[in-house]
């Protein structure tokens, strides 16, 4: 299974390309990826945007995900980090800029460590945004076999089909989510990309947010230092 080209087809086209090499330098460059290389709406086309469904794709057609999918969510969770390391305010942090996704430290690299379970962290940041997407419960039988059609065309491996199948198919395990986290800066990508698929004016939604960071033992300032670089990127 080639675990970048899922995550790029699970996010859908212009979320790829643009995935980072990580090296052994302190800092590694995520391929280039900048503000300016993406436009909004990185998931239209993808199976994400199928499950988020037009109401919320229209909230969630920037930010970490119409900005770059897993690589925008290194450099995001990584500003949020530091940010919060420097005792920065939330409400009026600086959010990511182009400089910014330049070179972000290599252990916020999405490929560069598996995640704690083994699989590679691609696949837990996939499981995660299937999780949160399907918090408010609105994934019916018909919406499924939609789904299940749009897999179906992707041109997956067989390995690759059968993992998105029943990562739709089973209960979100938030427990399993947060167990898959490898160190901080991992739950915070975790957390960001769940923040990113999320509506937080739906209870249901916002109760399944506050459960993940709480099994992901994040502190309350740093969570509000991520909901800041989702909420300031759009």
């Amino acid at each position: 299974m080639d675990a970048n080209k899922l995550l790029q087809q699970f996010l859908g086209p212009s979320a790829g390309n643009h995935s980072s090499q990580a090296g052994a330098a302190t800092k590694q460059p995520l391929g280039g990826v900048s503000l300016g290389s993406f436009g909004g709406g990185a998931v239209v086309g993808g199976l994400l945007g199928m499950m988020l469904g037009g109401k919320k794709m229209k909230k969630m057609s920037k930010g970490v995900i119409g900005y770059g999918g897993a690589a925008a969510a290194g450099a995001l969770a990584y500003k949020a980090y530091t940010n919060w390391q420097q005792g920065k305010a939330a409400a009026t942090a600086p959010v990511a800029s182009e400089a910014d996704y330049d070179q972000v430290e290599r252990s916020f690299v999405p490929e560069a460590n598996p995640a704690a379970n083994g699989m590679p962290f691609q696949l837990a940041l996939i499981q995660a945004m299937i999780g949160a997407a399907k918090a408010d419960g609105h994934i019916d039988a018909v919406e499924q076999r939609a789904l299940f059609e749009k897999v179906e065309q992707m041109g997956l491996d067989a390995e690759s089909k059968a993992f998105v199948f029943d990562a739709i198919n089973r209960p979100a395990d938030i427990t399993a989510i947060a167990a898959s986290a490898r160190g901080i800066e991992q739950a915070t990508e975790l957390y960001l990309v769940s923040r990113a698929a999320i509506d937080v004016d739906e209870p249901s939604e916002r109760a399944y947010l506050a459960a993940l960071s709480h099994r992901l033992n994040l502190p309350t300032d740093l969570v509000a230092h991520l909901d800041r670089q989702i909420e300031g990127s759009r």
